[in-house]
């Protein structure tokens, strides 16, 4: 892993980018030994600081989950513990269905932790692909879903990103049946669009 994310940041070089820093990472660690979280920890800063010696105009996100995994402070450590400090921000909602209200919310009291608990807060970005009619409670290609606001500068966090791509299916599951996961499925992207 060190070798590649290496060679991922020196192949930015000082182009600007936008780097969402290892979805879902953070979010469920409660199969990991401490061991193995240490790990993955010292992974992550090692990433961080490839970036910040290799790719210097690129903004990391350390990836934060959603609003339904962690609760806040807990999540304000993990991100803390994986160098976030170091990072240009964090990242919430990838690949999930979670509206952008309910992850500003949860952006905001990540950085309430962060600033009393580490006296510094971070920028956030939101992944607002598929979360126009926020979730139904399903995680895996759920139908009735629809678009969210395009990408954008602000929007209640630093920036609304579309991260993962609409029509991109989630595995074998929900209306995405039969595909594997990462497969662009046309009818899928078809209902994004018009929200069934």
């Amino acid at each position: 892993y060190r070798t590649w994310i290496a060679a991922f940041a020196s192949g930015i070089g000082s182009r600007p980018a936008a780097v969402i820093l290892e979805p879902d990472a953070l979010g469920d660690t409660s199969c990991m030994t401490p061991a193995q979280i240490s790990e993955r920890n010292a992974l992550l800063n090692n990433a961080i600081d490839q970036f910040n010696q290799k790719a210097p105009n690129t903004w990391v996100y350390l990836d934060a989950g959603n609003p339904a995994w962690l609760a806040a402070p807990t999540m304000a450590q993990h991100l803390a513990d994986a160098g976030v400090r170091k990072a240009h921000g964090f990242s919430l909602n990838v690949s999930n269905y979670l509206t952008t209200g309910e992850n500003t919310a949860y952006g905001n009291a990540i950085n309430a932790k962060l600033s009393s608990s580490y006296g510094y807060t971070k920028p956030y970005a939101i992944d607002t692909s598929r979360n126009g009619y926020g979730s139904n409670g399903a995680w895996c290609n759920p139908a009735g879903r629809k678009l969210g606001t395009p990408t954008q500068l602000g929007g209640g966090a630093e920036m609304l990103l579309w991260v993962k791509t609409p029509g991109e299916s989630d595995g074998n599951c929900g209306v995405g049946a039969g595909s594997v996961a990462d497969q662009f499925l046309p009818e899928v992207a078809y209902k994004m669009i018009y929200g069934y």
